[in-house]
């Protein structure tokens, strides 16, 4: 899969950002990386039906999805984040405790691997979909932020800014909570349901299906009636609508599909590709202004080697070889430590253990990067 490219050369690093407008870049760059590749969410699962069709075994191709989606994008968006912390001498020193609390991260992640894998399955699916969903609601308050302090100079109503949290945070989960309710909720081969407590799997009274429904016709409801009032009063922000609109339907239809394993594969592929453009642009915003070699040199020379992402791609690409150590060694020790196990769990443990110790932590410090709603104003005030 190819990189990312975003133009940001020394020399035309602010021809194509269109200031005045609501769009964090301009139209195309936005429609491109953030609303339209919505188009890469079918294809994950569409693959793994291919390789069903064609002979593979299920487990097998879906198996086969996971790695080729966490190697060309979902591993270098996951490593990416580092170039913004651990690899960033200004985060560091704002963030110290935070980032000397990594550490522990990877050992309750091995420790959960071996002793309950449904468990750190079910705590992932959950936080995977907050930070899914956390991403989007930081979108979309960098585009109120443009539109209040270089557009409109005018404050987004804090009603407003609810109901676009509450659509947003609720689309995902109505279809799942049906799921969860019927005891149907498995990725893979891991029924997560034995680590969800009884009380919301009762296929005869779901009702926490109902209490999530309710919530989310609620949110939408009211968002219809925001987004009719925006419009007629020739407010409406198009860029955030587009985008917001799309997020909720497909976050609302992914869990319908059977294989979720895969179906949330390609809701990562999105994220991850939206990810990667919202970095590299960051990164290459600061290379811009003077900051990234003083704090971040490494990362600076990486950023300096192509105008657009490509070597930075490669770069974030380029340290998933911790992974990979990781999958070998507990690959390898998971014989050992559990004899006799299946296949599939074998895999999945090792599999799991390597992609999850640097995927939490990518998920811990974002919930702090995601507060940085003035990442890109060095673009708009240059």
């Amino acid at each position: 899969m190819a990189s990312p490219a975003i133009s940001l050369s020394r020399s035309d690093a602010y021809t194509d950002i269109d200031k005045g407008s609501l769009w964090l870049r301009n139209r195309r760059w936005d429609l491109f990386f953030i609303t339209l590749s919505v188009v890469v969410v079918p294809l994950p699962y569409i693959l793994y039906l291919l390789g069903v069709r064609f002979g593979i075994d299920d487990d097998a191709s879906r198996n086969l999805v996971n790695f080729f989606v966490a190697v060309a994008i979902g591993g270098p968006h996951m490593m990416s984040t580092f170039l913004r912390t651990g690899l960033d001498e200004r985060f560091k020193e704002r963030y110290p405790t935070l980032i000397r609390s990594s550490i522990i991260i990877p050992v309750i992640v091995i420790s959960l691997a071996f002793l309950n894998l449904s468990l750190m399955l079910t705590f992932f699916f959950f936080w995977a979909s907050l930070h899914v969903l956390h991403q989007v609601t930081y979108i979309v308050e960098l585009y109120n932020h443009k539109e209040a302090k270089f557009v409109r100079k005018s404050a987004l109503s804090p009603l407003a800014r609810l109901i676009d949290y509450a659509i947003v945070l609720t689309s995902l989960f109505p279809i799942a909570m049906w799921k969860i309710s019927q005891g149907s909720f498995e990725i893979g081969q891991n029924d997560l349901g034995e680590a969800i407590p009884d009380l919301f799997q009762q296929p005869e009274n779901p009702w926490f299906f109902y209490l999530v429904t309710f919530i989310f016709g609620a949110a939408l409801i009211s968002y219809i009636g925001k987004t009719l009032y925006e419009h007629h009063h020739g407010i409406l922000n198009m860029p955030k609508f587009a985008f917001v609109s799309l997020t909720v339907i497909v976050a609302f239809l992914t869990p319908l599909l059977p294989n979720l394993d895969t179906a949330f594969q390609g809701l990562n592929t999105w994220h991850s590709f939206q990810y990667l453009a919202i970095t590299f642009y960051i990164i290459k915003i600061r290379q811009m202004v003077g900051d990234l070699d003083e704090n971040a040199p490494l990362v600076a020379r990486f950023s300096r080697r192509t105008p657009d992402a490509r070597a930075l791609y490669g770069f974030s690409a380029a340290l998933l070889v911790g992974s990979a150590v990781i999958f070998v060694l507990v690959y390898a020790l998971a014989g050992i430590v559990k004899p006799g196990i299946d296949g599939n769990t074998h895999f999945d443990i090792a599999y799991y253990t390597a992609i999850l110790s640097f995927l939490w932590i990518h998920y811990y410090h974002d919930h702090f990067l995601f507060t940085d709603f003035e990442a890109l104003d060095g673009a708009f005030s240059a």
